[in-house]
């Protein structure tokens, strides 16, 4: 069965869709056969990343190790049975089309709750929630007082992987690995950085999940989303030489993919 790794965040401009691509794509690279789904069906940034990988390739003459992404089936409303949901169906039928040829299968949530998305969280594996470094986006996991600092209570996007959970132990599943990624950290050692880092520390302890660094900001992610590209492409497409910036994103990157734990999976780039 392939191992599910759900990227989710209710909340836009968190990376989700280019940790979804570099997540995807280091695995191809690692030798591993990746299904790719994106549930975002307005936007579709996930999915147009790799469709933009692929018009590249074809343009450039170059085969990259690429996620095999497919869209969502369509279901005949007339065939549902009764009570059955049409977009659990959906998502249930590309799952399994994948399931056996595939070790990975990687799904970008949309940035807003939708029945899609809360399907995906109960069938999580791995469940990798971006986070801008900041405590606007740290309002995403929890409710905190503005005075004294103390977190009052899980939010509600908490309160949806909490019930995923429960329904994953319901039946009999692996727990979901929980990880909540850091993105866009600043450069400085900065006084709210310190306090974000403390804060995530401490919510990690009572609601159950470990805490990553991801991507700092950088020019080069915003360069490599309309060829299709990744860290890991660059020196495949002509760039012999990576400056300072891009090597240390790849260290990232390496970093990353290393704390996500995936079982059988040695990190060797």
């Amino acid at each position: 069965m392939a191992r599910i790794i759900v990227v989710g965040n209710e909340k836009g401009g968190s990376g989700k869709s280019t940790t979804c691509m570099h997540v995807a794509t280091a695995l191809s690279r690692l030798g591993k056969k990746v299904g790719a789904l994106d549930l975002d069906l307005r936007q579709r940034s996930f999915g147009r990343y790799i469709e933009n990988r692929r018009n590249f390739m074809q343009e450039a003459g170059l085969n990259l190790p690429t996620p095999d992404y497919r869209e969502l089936p369509e279901v005949d409303p007339a065939s549902l049975a009764e009570g059955e949901n049409a977009q659990d169906l959906r998502l249930t039928r590309a799952i399994e089309a994948m399931d056996a040829e595939m070790d990975y299968i990687v799904i970008d949530c949309p940035g807003s709750h939708t029945r899609l998305s809360q399907v995906a969280h109960t069938l999580a594996d791995t469940l990798i929630t971006p986070l801008n470094d900041s405590f606007v986006d740290f309002d995403l996991l929890a409710r905190m007082d503005g005075v004294t600092g103390r977190i009052r209570g899980p939010s509600i996007y908490s309160e949806m992987v909490w019930g995923a959970r429960q329904m994953r132990a319901q039946a009999g599943l692996q727990p979901i690995d929980w990880i909540v990624v850091r993105n866009r950290l600043g450069a400085q050692a900065m006084h709210n950085k310190k306090k974000v880092g403390a804060a995530l520390e401490e919510l990690s302890r009572r609601i159950g999940f470990r805490v990553l660094n991801g991507f700092s900001e950088r020019v080069i992610f915003r360069e490599l989303f309309p060829r299709g590209l990744t860290l890991l492409d660059l020196k495949d497409t002509g760039v012999d030489q990576l400056n300072l910036s891009n090597i240390a994103a790849r260290q990232e990157l390496r970093d990353l993919m290393t704390g996500l734990r995936l079982p059988s999976l040695a990190v060797g780039f």
